[in-house]
C-alpha cells in the first residue's frame, strides 16, 4: 500500500476504535479496498463549451463558489470505465444528436466486464436519437439508457449481471440501473465473506432484513436451513428473486415488508395481505439469527426490541454513528463478538461495519 492511502486507512481504524471502545469489542479486523479501480459505478456533468464538451465535477473554492473540474481520467473508477470514458465521449462529440444538450453521464461497471451507460439529457428523445444510441450501444458492446425530463428510453436492457465469488462459490446479482448497489465489489466480496464466518453453520433458520437485492441473502442460504429475507422497494424485490432463480437456490422466501411492518406482522398486530399472496407463513420459522444491513438512518426503536429477542445479530453498517446508537440498546441484551472495518469508501472519511453480536 502506499502511504497516503495507509495513513488514511489507519486513520479509520484509529477513529472507529475509539468511538466504540465502550462496547469492549474485540480487536477491530481491517479490510483495505485496492487503492485504484474500485469503484464499478461513476457519474459525471457534461460541461459544453463553444467548440468543445467534457466529463466534469465540481469542488467548492474558499469562498465556497462551485469551481468545475474537468475529468479526463478516473483512477478510483473501474479500469474498464476508466477506458471507455474517452472512447465514448468522442462517439458522442462526432454527432450532434447524441450531443447536444447532454448534461450527465452515469457508468455502471461490473466485474465480469458487463457497462451500462445512462445518458441523461434537457431535451426529449425522439427516434433519431433512439438510432444513433442502439448503434453507439452495438458498436462500443455496452447497454445504453436514455433520460430526460419524463422520459426513459431502455434500448436492451436496464441492467447488468454482477458475478461476485465467495469462497468458492460464484454468484450471479441482477444490478438495476438507478437501484442501490455495492460500490466497490472487491471489498463487497470480503465483506460476504466475513458475513458467511460470523453466521457459522446453524440448522435453524435466518431473518434478514433490508435485504435488497439479495447481495447478502445468496451466499447467507448455505448457513441456515431457510432464509426468511424483507425489503420494501418493489425494484429491489424484483431484483432479489431474479437472483435467487438465476442461481438455483431454494430455501429463500422474500417479503415485500419494511423493517417496521415486518415487526408489526411477527408481533401479530398487523396482517398483511402481501404476506398470503406470497405464502409466506412466518410461524414456520425456526429462527436464531438476525442479519440486518439498514440505511444510514439506522434501525428504528421497534425493530431494535425485536432484534434482542434472537440468539444471534449480524449488523452491517454504512453509518458509524447510528451504529453506535443502535449498539448502545442491543447491548444490554447481547455481546460484541466480533467487529470488522470494510474500506469500501477509500478517500473518504465514510466507513462500513459488520459486528456479530451474541446473547449474554
Amino acid at each position: 500500500m502506499t502511504s497516503s492511502y495507509q495513513q488514511q486507512l489507519d486513520a479509520k481504524v484509529e477513529r472507529i476504535s475509539a468511538q466504540f471502545a465502550e462496547f469492549n469489542s474485540p480487536s477491530l479486523a481491517v479490510f483495505a479496498s485496492p487503492e485504484q479501480h474500485f469503484r464499478m459505478r461513476a457519474e459525471f456533468r457534461i460541461w459544453h463549451t463553444d467548440d468543445d464538451m467534457f466529463y466534469a465535477m465540481f469542488e467548492r473554492d474558499e469562498q465556497q463558489q462551485k469551481q468545475v473540474i474537468r475529468i479526463d481520467e478516473f483512477p478510483i473508477a473501474d479500469a474498464s470505465i476508466n477506458q471507455l470514458m474517452p472512447v465514448l465521449l468522442a462517439e458522442l462529440k462526432s454527432d450532434e444528436a447524441l450531443s447536444k444538450r447532454l448534461f450527465e453521464v452515469h457508468f455502471l461497471a461490473t466485474l465480469k466486464g458487463e457497462i451500462l451507460v445512462s445518458l441523461i439529457y434537457r431535451c426529449p428523445l425522439n427516434e433519431q436519437w433512439q438510432a444513433l444510441a442502439k448503434q453507439l450501444a452495438d458498436k462500443l458492446n455496452i447497454k445504453i439508457i436514455g433520460r430526460s425530463r419524463g422520459q426513459k428510453v431502455v434500448l436492451s436492457d436496464e441492467f447488468v449481471v454482477e458475478e461476485l465469488q465467495v469462497f468458492e462459490q460464484k454468484y450471479q446479482y441482477k444490478q438495476i440501473e438507478s437501484s442501490f448497489t455495492q460500490p466497490n465489489a472487491q471489498v463487497c466480496q470480503k465483506m460476504l465473506e466475513w458475513a458467511c464466518n460470523a453466521a457459522g453453520q446453524s440448522n435453524k433458520d435466518l431473518l434478514e432484513l433490508y435485504c435488497g437485492n439479495g447481495n447478502f441473502t445468496l451466499p447467507l442460504s448455505t448457513r441456515f436451513n431457510r432464509v426468511l429475507a424483507t425489503e420494501l422497494a418493489k425494484s429491489s424485490v424484483y431484483a432479489a428473486q431474479w437472483n435467487i432463480e438465476q442461481n438455483n437456490i431454494d430455501n429463500i422466501q422474500v417479503a415485500r415488508l419494511s423493517a417496521e411492518e415486518f415487526t408489526q406482522a411477527y408481533n401479530g398486530e398487523r396482517e398483511f395481505r402481501r404476506l398470503q399472496e406470497a405464502q409466506i407463513e412466518i410461524s414456520s420459522y425456526d429462527f436464531d439469527t438476525v442479519f440486518v444491513d439498514p440505511p444510514r438512518a439506522g434501525i428504528d426503536d421497534e425493530t431494535l426490541k425485536l432484534l434482542q429477542r434472537f440468539e444471534r445479530i449480524i449488523y452491517i453498517s454504512c453509518n458509524p454513528d447510528t451504529l453506535h446508537d443502535n449498539l448502545k440498546l442491543l447491548t444490554q441484551t447481547h455481546k460484541v463478538t466480533r467487529f470488522a472495518l470494510f474500506d469500501q469508501f477509500p478517500y473518504t472519511h465514510h466507513v462500513e461495519s459488520g459486528v456479530l453480536l451474541e446473547k449474554l
